[in-house]
């Protein structure tokens, strides 16, 4: 049971000032009475949850205001205590803490997944001005992990797996890895208790055959070292049961195949005697090529510094070993929470709000998510997500999402970088912007005054940062065609639903739901689904449910008569028109339709039918009662004009090699354009005749491959 001594025992062993002391037992007393009644599910009293908190944060040695703030952090929700109060007993920098870790449950949301989005969301502002919330944040959750036994089956699952996703994988953000370790094991226990406690059996059987591995690993290892006159402290590393599993899982391995359970841990005086110390490892064991990593040179973004190699002992028994400073070694424990009290005694803390940026980052992006599901999806994968470590040309690490692009990278260098990005170059040789980064890769990027953002690359992107400043280009330079392309979209989705448009299209219906996004005008509403800020989707089913609180029943549109589809007359030259005869029919020169294109047609004034390509930019301009259902109906031998865009290093021969490319498989080239730009790149615009759409992309990846090129993309031309 854990008791105010045991708290006084932990934070006295660092911090022996007696008036210290008194105020944490003035906020003891003051907790104790503000949760006089109060009782957890498991019937002890409710001042043994902020204690177990209290003392979770003395062991990792923090300062007096964060031990007072865990001891609080429950007042203001929990109890009639407000603000104010805390603030007159304990100061204004106690009482900013308790606020920020606070959740916003006096608020009313409409959904949990929103309470939560909401909540992290209060959350992460408060840590970007103290990081010492999420330190309060992360032992309050330790402690109800570790008492999580006494509430219902439902509840334990829905805690660990809030756990797993979001808590645990922010400790290892941090860089305490006491806590991270622990939280996992907790939540895979609650999660998968047959697959938990099958792994315990297994350890636990193997226990003393791995324990007298280890100590005869230890006893040699002592000896080789001291015979070289290092001294070191050597411990076995206990292996994680979640890690364990974690490992199985993504190897697809059987728990026998799991070789390197068992680790030791070297604890040394200084970083030149941790090399020395790898090299009587090595010399008494063989290493494994690829099990090596220097964090000494180069650390993780979470401050994390060790050596890791796994070597080969008698047996073909694998041994993990870390070899580290005691400053490291406490870095490893506690993360962030270990240059606590450091940061509080220097000025200069550049260092360690370098190591923060992370959570600038993230408030950067956070402003624009406006849906819960989306904030918390983004969440996980930008800060959760496995990483990368790439280089800039400088030398410079940049940590990204596993998964990522170049975009991503030039998006974290610089948002202009991003949105003039037209190519890059990964360990000197240009990849596709599709190219999925890896650790060590050295990138360039290559951009272009004329360079701008497309709407593919948020389909390409993994890095919520790169996403936010996509759409905000789009939001901020487009904002007309947003706006008119949201509208459209809107009325199509609307018809779909066999309603009418102009019943749901009303502005003060459409500012009504705008204000549950942040959106202050209808054309504010059109403009993000435009430009892909919210999905029409959500904004549909909100007007539905405004339209019937104000008019009641929906009004459908009246049933289409389809007429039956006729042949084709003679003009149609390879497409037929749904129900019309005798219709000229002419290609569109500004998108240039295919056979395997989705197409439209398009009535015009005196010309017949215009056929475009159903995405081609100028479609949208035009009314849609002059559209007309299409189809491919392609026999004979007929052929299409086509142009593409043509975007590579300028270098002798390009153009030459560009063009027997395409000759090489027969077709007919009818043009050919190309200029070069300030920045060396060479624009090639290729206009040819193919069959269809298939033959297209065959010619296109064939030009790929040519040496230095690095988009090829098809042409649409704007109409004025």
């Amino acid at each position: 049971m854990m008791s105010l001594q045991q708290l006084k025992r932990h934070f006295t062993s660092y911090n022996n000032k007696k008036e210290d002391w008194a105020f944490i037992r003035k906020a003891y007393q003051f907790a104790l009475k503000a949760h006089a009644g109060q009782k957890r599910v498991s019937g002890d009293s409710f001042i043994t949850h902020p204690l177990g908190v209290a003392i979770i944060l003395s062991e990792l040695e923090l300062d007096l205001v964060t031990i007072i703030t865990g001891l609080l952090h429950d007042v203001l929700e929990d109890t009639p205590v407000t603000y104010e109060e805390i603030e007159q007993e304990f100061g204004e920098e106690a009482a900013s803490l308790v606020d920020g870790v606070t959740k916003l449950s006096r608020m009313e949301f409409r959904s949990k997944e929103e309470h939560q989005a909401e909540t992290w969301r209060k959350m992460f502002v408060a840590m970007a001005r103290d990081i010492r919330v999420i330190l309060v944040k992360l032992a309050d959750r330790t402690h109800n992990m570790r008492t999580l036994r006494f509430l219902n089956n439902l509840k334990q699952v829905e805690i660990a797996r809030e756990t797993l996703d979001i808590y645990a994988p922010l400790a290892h953000r941090l860089g305490i890895y006491k806590i991270k370790w622990e939280l996992e094991d907790l939540a895979f226990r609650y999660l998968n208790p047959e697959g938990y406690y099958f792994l315990v059996d297994k350890l636990a059987k193997k226990r003393k055959e791995r324990e007298e591995f280890i100590n005869q690993v230890i006893a040699l290892l002592q000896e080789k070292l001291n015979e070289t006159g290092l001294k070191a402290d050597i411990s076995g590393r206990p292996k994680h049961i979640y890690s364990i599993y974690y490992k199985m899982k993504e190897q697809g391995k059987d728990f026998t195949e799991i070789y390197d359970l068992t680790a030791v841990r070297i604890i040394i005086d200084n970083v030149r005697d941790c090399y020395a110390a790898l090299g009587v490892v090595h010399t008494l064991w063989r290493p494994i090529p690829g099990q090596f990593n220097d964090y000494i040179a180069m650390p993780k973004p979470n401050m994390y510094q060790s050596l890791h190699t796994t070597v080969v002992c008698a047996e073909n028994e694998l041994l993990e070993v870390q070899i580290r400073t005691w400053e490291m070694h406490r870095t490893a424990e506690y993360g962030i929470a270990a240059h606590w009290r450091y940061k509080e005694k220097v000025k200069d803390n550049t260092e360690f709000e370098e190591k923060l940026s992370w959570l600038r980052q993230l408030l950067e992006w956070q402003q624009d998510l406006k849906d819960a599901h989306e904030f918390m999806e983004h969440l996980k994968i930008d800060l959760f997500s496995d990483e990368v470590f790439v280089f800039t040309p400088r030398g410079d690490v940049i940590d990204l999402p596993r998964g990522s692009v170049p975009l991503d990278f030039a998006y974290r260098i610089h948002t202009d970088i991003g949105n003039r990005c037209v190519g890059a170059k990964v360990n000197g040789r240009i990849v596709p912007l599709e190219y999925q980064l890896k650790t060590g890769d050295i990138l360039e990027i290559i951009t272009s005054k004329q360079g701008t953002p497309s709407r593919d690359w948020l389909k390409i992107v993994k890095s919520s940062q790169a996403k936010s400043k996509i759409r905000n280009w789009f939001k901020r330079e487009r904002r007309e065609e947003n706006i008119s392309k949201g509208k459209e979209v809107m009325e199509r989705e609307i018809r779909k639903l066999q309603l009418e448009p102009h019943l749901f299209l009303k502005d003060p219906l459409l500012e009504e739901v705008g204000r549950k996004y942040n959106l202050l005008s209808a054309e504010d509403v059109y403009a993000a689904v435009g430009y892909g800020g919210v999905s029409s989707q959500q904004i549909i089913t909100k007007l539905r449910d405004e339209y019937g609180k104000k008019f009641g029943e929906e009004k459908k549109l009246p049933p289409v008569e389809i007429k039956p589809w006729k042949e084709a007359s003679r003009a149609s030259r390879g497409v037929r028109v749904q129900g019309i005869d005798n219709l000229l029919i002419r290609f569109s020169k500004c998108c240039n339709p295919l056979p395997g294109d989705e197409i439209i047609g398009f009535i015009t004034r005196g010309r017949g039918v215009s056929i475009h390509r159903a995405d081609c930019p100028n479609v949208a301009r035009n009314p849609k009662e002059r559209f007309l259902d299409v189809r491919w109906e392609v026999t004979g031998d007929l052929s299409f004009p086509v142009e593409i865009e043509v975007i590579a290093l300028e270098r002798p021969n390009l153009l030459t090699e560009v063009i027997y490319a395409v000759s090489e498989s027969k077709i007919n080239i009818t043009a050919v354009n190309g200029r070069t730009t300030r920045d060396k790149m060479v624009v090639i615009n290729l206009t040819f005749v193919v069959k269809d759409l298939e033959q297209l992309e065959h010619i296109m990846n064939k030009i790929r491959r040519v040496k230095d090129v690095y988009s090829v993309r098809r042409r649409s031309r704007p109409t004025s």
